[in-house]
């Protein structure tokens, strides 16, 4: 869903914290019935948290949707990490009962069509977007999925019973193997490949450390599955905070300008003169302007002209913005997720993005 300004953010009251292994707690929220429109979600998609903080307030982190949307239920299951921060304050603190501020949902690491037939690599605390995939397709879809689950021991593997009562009732569609590092090493890229390759019509889904999305995708790649049919979900901690009232922090940033004898066109990194067209696909409707200068940021600018244009950390840090260049190109002021294969399939952030050209065509339905 898109969220138009940090006025979206809600306070969300907590209605049951679980237990789901010794390191990860499931957090289950309650939506006031005038934000159901607005957090509205697909599978794979996060929630943004404002974690408090005594050192900045806030510390911004995204954990994702463990629940399926056709249950109507908002939970997002987090897991200690040994300097984690929020992640210890969440599994030490939070209990029903309890509040926090939570942006709407965000993230494009989600299935077009639940119908598909699905292969899903998960490691650790990964299963979190990957099991919201599965029950839905599952549940609400028609193809077969198969999930590759590797957790360090038997103990650490978060949603078992859960993933065994799916592969009980879902006998004929449903494929889980678990992985052990314990009892089975590390996996391997080649391990990887080798799984997958009896699957490669699916559409595959990695997400997990970094060390084994790597090796997932380097074994789809070797398969030559196509850019459109393998994801990866990418997260890195948000260093600013996306809660804040973003016109006062426009408004004291206009004024530091001002201090320091600061022209806006002298600091905008702009390769082109507008007025710029820019058309915009978003929510299934075209806009269309013909009046961004091109060094404001495309979604500064969007948001003065009243567009709900999604957003989570607004640095580069997140895919919350993301979307696809149809036509022309921007630049970007700093990017923390997209690799060289989303940068050739034309996606960008739109909270980092200055105009390249003349022209600008881009689309957020993929």
């Amino acid at each position: 869903m898109a969220t138009d300004d940090t006025e979206a953010a809600r306070v969300l009251r907590v209605v049951e914290v679980i237990e789901e292994t010794p390191e990860a707690h499931s957090v289950v929220f309650e939506i006031p019935d005038d934000a159901q429109a607005a957090f509205e979600f697909t599978p794979g998609q996060f929630l943004t948290l404002a974690v408090p903080s005594t050192e900045t307030g806030i510390a911004a982190r995204c954990y994702s949707l463990s629940s399926a949307p056709h249950t109507g239920i908002h939970q997002i299951t987090v897991k200690r990490t040994a300097d984690g921060y929020a992640s210890n304050w969440i599994c030490d603190n939070l209990s029903a009962g309890d509040t926090i501020r939570v942006l709407p949902p965000s993230g494009i690491f989600t299935p077009k069509d639940l119908n598909a037939d699905f292969l899903l690599f998960a490691a650790g605390s990964g299963i979190t977007p990957v099991i919201s995939i599965a029950r839905s397709a599952l549940e609400t879809g028609s193809g077969k999925v198969v999930l590759f689950y590797a957790n360090r021991d038997e103990k650490s593997v978060i949603f078992a019973q859960a993933l065994a009562d799916l592969a009980s009732k879902y006998t004929d569609r449903f494929v889980l193997v678990h992985w052990l590092e314990s009892v089975q090493g590390l996996p391997t890229p080649q391990h990887l490949q080798h799984f997958a390759s009896h699957f490669l019509s699916y559409t595959a889904f990695a997400c997990g450390p970094a060390p084994f999305m790597k090796g997932a995708i380097e074994a789809l790649k070797a398969l030559d599955f196509p850019r459109e049919r393998r994801h990866q979900e990418k997260f890195v901690s948000l260093g600013g905070n996306p809660f804040g009232d973003v016109e006062e922090m426009q408004a004291a940033q206009a004024t530091i300008k001002e201090a320091d004898d600061h022209d806006e066109e002298d600091d905008a990194k702009s390769t082109v003169e507008g007025p710029i067209s820019v058309e915009v696909e978003l929510d299934g409707q075209t806009h269309i302007f013909d009046d961004w200068d091109g060094k404001k940021l495309l979604l500064e600018f969007f948001e003065e002209k009243g567009l709900e244009a999604p957003y989570s950390c607004r640095e580069g840090n997140c895919s919350a913005c993301a979307c696809v260049v149809t036509e022309g190109e921007v630049t970007m002021d700093h990017n923390e997720v997209l690799d060289a294969d989303d940068l050739a399939d034309g996606i960008r952030l739109v909270c980092q993005a200055r105009a390249a050209s003349q022209t600008l065509k881009i689309s957020y339905n993929g």
